[in-house]
């Protein structure tokens, strides 16, 4: 599988355990930075890219990591095409998928400890979407309001 994953200072830790451990499992990763420790960056510089390819290739996935996860969130969520869900449970991180059909998660790496992060990934990718008519229904109204201006 595919994905990309991107983060800022505060995501940095977690996201080289993240990638470390979707490459065990044999997954594609593209890291869109940073690289470095710099206290000083800014999410949006590496969360949106991380969306945009995301966005870009239907069949993958992204992930976005910071201190809370909530900007991170908002960022990927202005890009076209994308349904960013903050997790913060294995439940949550299910119905992402589920109801959702979400294509990217954001994590906060200070919410959580590492053991949890890896469990929200491996459940957020490993989860499908149900496909009921319910969620479809809205899913479309989300995607007729983000490409049309209506619901």
């Amino acid at each position: 599988m595919k994905i990309h994953i991107g983060s800022d200072h505060a995501g940095l830790e977690f996201k080289a355990v993240i990638i470390a451990h979707l490459k065990k499992s044999g997954h594609d990763v593209t890291d869109h930075g940073p690289h470095e420790f710099d206290s000083q960056d800014d999410y949006p510089v590496f969360c949106i890219p991380t969306a945009l390819a995301t966005a870009a290739d239907p069949s993958s996935f992204g992930i976005v990591l910071g201190g809370s996860g909530n900007g991170e969130q908002i960022a990927a969520n202005k890009v076209k095409g994308v349904r960013a869900a903050l997790v913060w449970s294995v439940e949550t991180a299910k119905l992402a998928r589920q109801h959702n059909n979400a294509n990217v998660i954001s994590i906060g790496q200070r919410m959580h400890d590492q053991a949890l992060c890896l469990q929200l990934v491996d459940t957020f990718l490993e989860t499908s979407f149900s496909a009921d008519e319910r969620h479809v229904r809205r899913i479309n109204q989300i995607s007729n309001y983000e490409n049309k201006g209506s619901i």
